[in-house]
């Protein structure tokens, strides 16, 4: 999968379902994806929301899942 600021969280979410668990390592606010609440608001959330609501840089982001996803895949 291609990352880029316009992907979409429930399409990374989808490709890597166990991707909650390790973003909430990320930030504790991540704890709200596993919520129905979290999973009807990141329907449209794009890696630069998520950028602009965590307070990190979209490629900061980018680099973090890259990382994630290559140490899950081990």
């Amino acid at each position: 999968m291609t990352f880029n600021g316009s992907t979409k969280l429930t399409d990374i979410l989808r490709e890597y379902p166990w991707l909650p668990d390790e973003l909430v390592k990320l930030d504790d606010r991540f704890k709200i994806i596993k919520t129905p609440v979290g999973r009807a608001l990141i329907k449209k959330m794009t890696i630069t929301d998520m950028s602009k609501k965590i307070g990190y840089s979209e490629e900061d982001i980018i680099g973090r899942l890259k990382s994630m996803i290559e140490e899950h895949e081990k």
